[in-house]
């Protein structure tokens, strides 16, 4: 049994010392996200990192369709034996594996897309999930999205065909805290009654605090509960963008903004080395 307060913890400590060292990369989203990470990789994932394939045949698959949320995905698949937790340090440099948004020519352990451009996720988990499906691959398939990224027309096209196929293996987590880029999500484009709206298109909807790691766990047992019943299934997931570092949290301004040496210590000091630094 893993620490999962303790991981979750350590990871936050790695986006912070990652985008910090290079002033570059998205620690909002990534510590809103990081105790769903964690519960995803060290708790509920059907999956092998010694033998990762970009098929994915017999395994589950997770796909993030935020790719600017890396940095927290990234950590997590060192820390569960994808590639070596050193190689964190190489995040957003020359030559790195570990670029600023996923990508797939570098050969990456963990990373079967690309995902710079939001709104593509969804068509592409629910494609594998399709293929699971076909292949009659028991295993599940799933994807994280931003709520801005809802945005997106692509991501409603996706969730009509996987509704409309009944594409019942397939479980998409929505990082619901109502900030983006450009400041509150009902500011920007509002997203309106979220659960009526996907509930229209033929999803069984859940919903946990995110940043509550039995929630977590509880609500995607649910959701693995909910497959094979013919629906796909979402997850509204309300979490506060720079949870765990006080000064980040309740604003969109971490969105995309890189912390100072002296921030970086405040937010290092708020946050326990659990596992060792990288």
């Amino acid at each position: 049994m893993y620490d999962l307060t303790a991981i979750a913890s350590q990871v936050r400590r790695d986006v912070i010392r990652m985008i910090s060292a290079v002033q570059s990369g998205h620690p909002g989203g990534s510590l809103g996200c990081a105790d769903f990470f964690t519960v995803l990789y060290f708790d509920v994932l059907r999956h092998n990192p010694t033998t990762f394939t970009m098929d994915g045949k017999g395994e589950d698959l997770f796909f993030l369709s935020n790719g600017h949320l890396s940095a927290a995905w990234y950590s997590v698949l060192a820390r569960s034996g994808y590639f070596p937790v050193r190689e964190l340090g190489s995040f957003r440099k020359l030559n790195s594996r570990l670029q600023g948004h996923p990508t797939t020519h570098e050969g990456l352990p963990g990373i079967r897309m690309s995902s710079g451009s939001l709104g593509q996720g969804l068509s592409v988990g629910a494609g594998a999930g399709l293929a699971k499906k076909m292949n009659r691959d028991d295993h599940l398939v799933y994807v994280l999205t931003g709520d801005g990224e809802l945005q997106e027309g692509q991501i409603w096209e996706a969730a009509m065909f996987a509704a409309a196929r009944k594409i019942d293996n397939l479980i998409v987590t929505v990082d619901y805290n109502n900030k983006q880029i450009d400041g509150p999500v009902d500011q920007v484009v509002s997203l309106g009654n979220l659960r009526a709206k996907w509930e229209a298109f033929g999803w069984e909807v859940l919903e946990m605090n995110g940043n509550d790691i039995p929630d977590v766990q509880n609500t995607l047992g649910k959701a693995r509960s909910q497959c094979g019943k013919e629906k796909p299934v979402v997850i509204l997931m309300h979490t506060e963008m720079g949870f765990g570092v006080d000064f980040m949290m309740g604003t969109h301004k971490w969105h995309g903004s890189a912390p100072n040496a002296e921030q970086t210590a405040v937010a290092l000091g708020q946050l326990k080395e659990t596992v060792g630094d990288y």
